[in-house]
């Protein structure tokens, strides 16, 4: 059996990642396992003119993400939280190796063909590059969607 001592989820808070809490957190449980629930917040965009134009909500776009952070729930396990800033696939994947993580458990949208070519696949990319096996849900099991559905409503900002 793979011994899973730590797992990391990803998250961008988007409906894909909340299903994949659960999961990552029932594995950690069933194993005995750490785990750390990670947000990477992308860079602002930036707008080059006559200066640079860095957007005036970036502060208060980086202070929502980290509440979010807080706010997510990891049923069953206590999760340790990390926030970091940058790319987010060299983020996670930094994390990934500074915390020696077993396993990634992350949520994906399973685009394809140009959806994939113009918009980019954090989640495949982590896949192709990641220091150990990783577990991408694209749907969710059908006895988990209405409460990952209802858990996912409940932390969503009002």
């Amino acid at each position: 059996m793979l011994p899973i001592h730590t797992i990391l989820h990803p998250t961008d808070f988007s409906d894909r990642s909340a299903l994949a809490l659960p999961v990552a957190s029932a594995l950690a449980r069933d194993y005995g396992a750490r785990l750390v629930v990670l947000h990477v917040a992308a860079p602002p965009a930036v707008a080059y003119t006559e200066g640079v134009f860095v957007p005036e909500d970036h502060e208060a776009a980086l202070a929502e993400a980290r509440r979010q952070l807080e706010l997510l729930q990891a049923p069953g396990v206590a999760a340790e939280r990390r926030f970091e800033e940058g790319d987010p696939v060299a983020g996670i994947l930094r994390v990934a190796e500074e915390i020696h993580s077993d396993l990634i458990v992350m949520g994906t949208h399973g685009r394809t063909g140009l959806g994939r070519l113009f918009m980019g696949s954090v989640a495949e990319q982590v896949l192709r590059k990641a220091p150990c096996p990783v577990l991408t849900l694209k749907a969710p099991f059908a006895a988990a969607a209405p409460a990952a559905a209802e858990a996912g409503a409940a932390l969503a900002p009002a």
